[in-house]
């Protein structure tokens, strides 16, 4: 008689009979004949949104995955199981709701949270309780790290950091900087620039930027303060000077404008990397070459406010656009050239190189016509939806991902030596965005080692290590995900 234990258990073999003529090698292949494995790993995914499906295309090669796709809206949930019919479920939940998220949590063998970042915590709560693991794509945040202790407690891995940024950017940086490390080298300077835009040629907008998720976002990161080490010196730049402190990008690829400004902070980073030696650690996002501008005069006009304005109110009457700027800038005329004057003083743009481009573009926009804004309450949601409007990406179009890390190196003998690492990923019409897709097939590949017993460190992790990282790049590349890399 054979019992065979659920996975995660050890195997119980109460008796193996001996099969007849058979030695050791006949009893092991028996046993191995007559074990079962778990064919039924279940993974709850909570979150259906636009980079959950390579993430599931991923995870459901292997037939003993079996998934249930939660999300608030049971149709949203629905429509992405449909695509994947096999073996998965959907269902509705309000992730509000502390026991409907444990119950869930506990029916299942690992969580994944595309969620708002700021409800891992209470996922991860509920794993560390029903001692199941957690994959998230976001940062660590100290909330998040409270459970540190109670994961490796509870036995449990909770990985982050495992999309694109952060995620891919953390692989190949840990990657160089333990190679120059086996090499006795140091690490002088570390900088990283990292974006998601259309691809060059459906850049066909004035921020030269399109939207695959939430505007809105997109647009409050800009008042987001950033903080890096440059030249042995802590540089803060505030969020209303965010778009100052631009640089253009020598990125060694000339076909590509970009221009690059700090993301968050730094500064932590000589610690998360080990690069104690380093006189300048920079990661930053890009942006087509244009965008700084035009996103600056309009934080300048106050678009970013979120203070309630009664004539954007929901119950206040039609308005439109050209009223709108003629609030914005206080004047009573909505002719175009009035508008226009009364922007450049504003917004102090007169001696802008890039002035005409910069009205053009709010021409595009419609600031100067009398077409109806739709009310949002203030000023930053109305303009977000103009912006989600007018600047999606249509059918056929393309998106692009681009990442580069440049590594200044002193190399043992005490000689120079530049590094970089260079990721350009473009999304396939028609299938998956390369956002998406390299957000979610990291995720999916985190996932996978985790069932698999093969990334199994415990605690509330980020992927820091050549341990966890080298057998994700090595299953990342087999997707055809990477990076070049050059000594220049």
């Amino acid at each position: 008689m054979y019992v065979v234990v659920a996975k995660s258990r050890p195997l119980v073999c109460e008796h193996v009979p001996r099969p007849v003529g058979a030695g050791a090698r006949g009893i092991a292949q028996e046993r191995k004949r007559l074990t079962v494995l778990d064919d039924n790993r279940k993974i709850l995914l909570l979150g259906s949104g636009f980079v959950a499906a390579p993430f599931v295309e991923y995870v459901l090669r292997r037939p003993e995955n079996k998934l249930t796709v939660a999300s608030r809206t049971l149709a949203n949930a629905q429509a992405l199981a449909a695509k994947y019919p096999n073996n998965t479920t959907a269902v509705a939940v309000d992730i509000t709701d502390d026991k409907a998220i444990e119950d869930l949590v506990a029916q299942h063998d690992i969580a994944i949270s595309l969620i708002p970042y700021i409800y891992h915590a209470k996922v991860i709560a509920a794993a560390v309780k029903h001692k199941k693991n957690v994959v998230t794509t976001s940062y660590v945040s100290p909330a998040m790290m409270e459970y540190d202790q109670a994961a490796k407690d509870a036995g449990i891995t909770v990985m982050n950091e495992i999309g694109l940024d952060p995620g891919i950017d953390h692989l190949y940086a840990v990657k160089t900087i333990d190679e120059v490390h086996k090499e006795g080298g140091k690490l002088k300077e570390f900088i990283s620039f990292c974006g998601g835009l259309p691809a060059p040629e459906n850049s066909d907008n004035p921020f030269g930027y399109k939207f695959s998720w939430s505007a809105r976002g997109v647009l409050l990161a800009l008042k987001n303060t950033a903080k890096y080490l440059e030249k042995g010196k802590v540089v803060e730049v505030s969020g209303p000077e965010l778009m100052d402190s631009v640089r253009v990008l020598n990125t060694g690829y000339p076909g590509y404008s970009f221009v690059g400004y700090g993301n968050r902070d730094s500064t932590p980073y000589d610690k998360r990397y080990n690069i104690p030696d380093a006189e300048t650690i920079i990661r930053g996002s890009i942006r087509y070459d244009g965008f700084p501008q035009f996103a600056k005069a309009l934080v300048s006009l106050g678009f970013l406010s979120e203070e309630p304005v009664a004539h954007l109110a929901a119950d206040a009457g039609d308005i439109t656009w050209s009223q709108v700027i003629a609030q914005v800038v206080g004047i009573n005329s909505t002719a175009e050239d009035a508008l226009k004057a009364a922007i450049i003083e504003k917004a102090g743009i007169a001696d802008s190189p890039r002035l005409a481009q910069i009205l053009d573009g709010m021409r595009w926009l419609g600031f100067f016509s009398d077409v109806k804004a739709h009310r949002r309450g203030n000023l930053l949601d109305t303009f977000c939806a103009t912006l989600e409007e007018k600047m999606q990406y249509e059918e056929g179009e393309r998106d692009m991902c681009f990442l580069q890390h440049r590594f200044e190196i002193e190399l043992k003998d005490g000689s120079h030596q530049t590094r970089t690492s260079t990721m350009i990923e473009y999304g396939t019409p028609g299938g998956f965005s390369a956002m998406a897709k390299t957000v979610g097939v990291p995720c999916g590949i985190a996932t996978q080692l985790i069932l698999d017993g093969k990334l199994n460190q415990k605690g509330v992790l980020a992927p820091m290590t050549p341990e966890i990282n080298n057998p994700i790049m090595e299953l990342l590349e087999k997707e055809n995900i990477g990076v070049v890399e050059k000594i220049l």
